[in-house]
């Protein structure tokens, strides 16, 4: 069955290919929806909540873009929605933006997808939303702010002491490892 006909059928409400475009979609979005939650059951929530706006929304798909992207949309916004109906407080933050070296790819790149996913999961809950939206899902700064409610200076500062903060676990991963 090809995506088309996937999106064809999903209009139709059709419970296979509703199916089946769970099945394609559901792994990758299981991993977006463990980024912007606490544990796997929230998570499970905000990708259920995220493929009913799917397929409630499906014939609004313009097919101009590709259908991962615009799947991938909805479920970062559910989880954002999520974040802004918890008033969720950001970590007591400066407006100075603080400065790092560019030793961050190297670092980085020596980790396992789990690993680094893991320390993620760590940052708190501030730190975790600001870099995924913007390391991860490339959201710029200003709409980060917009999206949840805080001052751009805010967000720059919290992706630095995420940076900060992933920076010094992998460096004691390291340490551990040697």
């Amino acid at each position: 069955m090809t995506e088309k006909d996937l999106i064809i059928g999903c209009t139709k409400e059709d419970q296979v290919c509703q199916r089946e475009l769970y099945k394609k979609y559901a792994g990758k979005m299981m991993v977006v929806c463990m980024r912007y939650s606490n544990n796997r059951m929230e998570a499970e929530d905000l990708l259920q909540d995220g493929f009913i706006k799917i397929f409630d929304n499906i014939a609004k798909f313009k097919q101009e873009g590709s259908l991962e992207g615009w799947i991938r949309r909805i479920i970062v916004n559910i989880a954002l929605n999520k974040i802004r109906a918890t008033k969720m407080l950001f970590e007591d933050i400066s407006t100075k933006a603080e400065v790092f070296s560019n030793d961050d790819a190297t670092i980085v790149d020596k980790l396992s997808e789990q690993d680094l996913l893991n320390i993620i999961n760590k940052l708190p809950n501030g730190y975790k939303y600001v870099f995924n939206m913007y390391a991860i899902e490339g959201y710029s700064h200003k709409e980060i702010a917009d999206n949840l409610g805080i001052e751009e200076a805010s967000s720059r500062s919290q992706y630095a002491k995420a940076k900060k903060y992933l920076q010094q676990k992998v460096q004691h991963l390291e340490k551990v490892k040697i």
